[in-house]
């Protein structure tokens, strides 16, 4: 199995977060943006600032590396118009793939229209320009209940809006990583998240990000019949060794 096809490289820390300065951050991004072009994974994961300095690096080197970047991100709670104008800035610098933070909050609310209208207009910006668009639903924030009804409610919009050969290109996405949990329960992907998303999300493609850090694991996701998965220690699991990041 050629699991780097389906590895997301992902770095995500701000420098504050990674208590580093802005040019050490800077430092740090490029090496995952320089380890994702010699490991040929599927994409580096990055934020929405540092979309231009990997589509420079990846022209640079004649690489087929896609440029995901995080929308919204960690908490989903901006504005519609904010998602979108934030969205088409990552457009604009070169980014392949768009990961949407949904506003889950708003879904736990009642507020199923809001939800809705985000997940139809965020996604139609994606697909009209030829964009990959995933939406991450933050599994740790929800009871199985939600996850259920937030999967098939992605699902439903998806189906009943756009055409059947742009359904792979809407991924449903179990975390952001950033979650913070009480008691250290997990904060990402797990098995029973995991089934209930491929089970609710059919058609549409998931994308297990968070919490998946040995080999073993993303071999197990990839059964399940995962078709990303996001991870900070990319390079360790192709590998076969464990990974001890964080997300």
């Amino acid at each position: 199995m050629n699991i780097k096809q389906y590895l997301d490289s992902t770095y995500l820390k701000t420098a504050e977060q990674a208590g580093l300065s802005e040019k050490e951050n800077t430092l740090v991004v490029k090496g995952f943006i320089q380890e994702a072009i010699e490991e040929h994974f599927k994409l580096i994961m990055i934020r929405p600032n540092m979309v231009s300095l990997a589509k420079k690096m990846i022209v640079e080197t004649n690489s087929v590396v896609s440029i995901g970047t995080v929308i919204d991100f960690p908490e989903g709670k901006s504005s519609l118009e904010n998602k979108l104008s934030e969205a088409l800035q990552a457009i604009h610098d070169g980014a392949d793939d768009l990961d949407f933070v949904c506003n889950y909050e708003a879904f736990k609310r009642g507020e199923v229209a809001l939800v809705k209208e985000e997940i139809l207009k965020c996604t139609q910006l994606g697909l009209d320009n030829n964009k990959v668009v995933k939406w991450i639903i933050e599994v740790a924030a929800l009871s199985d209940k939600e996850i259920i009804q937030l999967s098939s409610l992605i699902k439903n919009v998806i189906v009943s809006n756009f055409k059947q050969e742009l359904f792979a290109s809407v991924f449903v996405k179990s975390s952001t990583g950033f979650y913070k949990t009480e008691n250290n329960l997990p904060n990402g992907a797990t098995i029973p998240s995991i089934l209930m998303m491929l089970e609710n999300a059919s058609p549409l493609p998931v994308k297990a990000a968070g919490g998946v850090r040995t080999y073993e694991e993303a071999v197990e996701m990839i059964q399940l019949g995962v078709k990303r998965i996001g991870t900070s220690g990319a390079k360790s699991i192709a590998n076969g060794q464990n990974s001890h990041n964080e997300y």
